[in-house]
């Protein structure tokens, strides 16, 4: 059998995202919370795919859609420093594809879209489809409560950034997680093992958010 058809025989369920570490973290939480293998219905799973950022992300995106037989998509992509203006770039080219129902502003637990003749396809704006943010703002909801070290990464952070600061401004989130995660049990472990080492809580609240979103919009429902 060809290994393209095979490819697209396989696959059934498509989560789109911004990068490799995006895929890694998503997978993991997916994985803790035994997923996985809830996909594998009719010889259906789910792969996640990085893009390589959002503007290659939402330039495929009409591919995606329509040169596949595939049900159901997950988009997940950082709101950044707008969070409206990411989800009307999102919006116009849902619109542009052919999908007529997409709301105007995001839904806060996660965008969910079914239209007759189109796979459903869900969106979520990082952190938390509420605030601008990151991926690794996400994370940083997940460092368990009270943690000590936590709260001293940011001040350490604030410290660098008044006397020489080498990263853009947009970076800080992602310095700040990479500085905790510097100063765990094994220090420098990247954050695609992060919830594998338990370092990260796959139970917070927001992860539980994100899963829930998960469940919904592939048909994972609880019961």
């Amino acid at each position: 059998m060809n290994d393209n058809l095979e490819r697209e025989d396989k696959f059934a369920n498509y989560l789109l995202v911004e990068g490799d570490d995006d895929k890694h973290l998503f997978a993991q939480l997916i994985s803790y919370h035994q997923l996985s293998d809830r996909f594998k219905i009719r010889n259906e799973t789910l792969e996640i795919k990085p893009k390589n950022g959002i503007h290659n992300l939402l330039d495929t995106l009409k591919t995606e859609l329509k040169g596949s037989e595939q049900r159901r998509f997950g988009i997940v992509v950082d709101a950044d420093t707008n969070l409206a203006a990411c989800w009307q770039a999102i919006r116009s080219k849902l619109v542009d594809v052919g999908y007529l129902m997409v709301p105007e502003y995001p839904n806060p637990d996660g965008t969910i879209i079914k239209q007759d003749g189109w796979p459903v396809i869900g969106v979520w704006l990082m952190p938390d489809n509420k605030v601008h943010g990151t991926m690794e703002d996400f994370a940083g909801f997940l460092v368990p409560r009270n943690d000590l070290l936590w709260p001293m990464a940011g001040d350490v952070l604030q410290k660098v950034i008044e006397r020489d600061r080498r990263f853009r401004e947009s970076y800080q989130s992602k310095a700040c997680l990479h500085t905790w995660l510097a100063w765990q049990e094994e220090p420098g472990t990247p954050l695609r093992l992060a919830i594998t080492k338990r370092y990260l809580d796959a139970n917070a609240a927001y992860a539980q958010q994100f899963i829930s979103w998960i469940r919904q919009l592939f048909g994972l429902e609880l019961g």
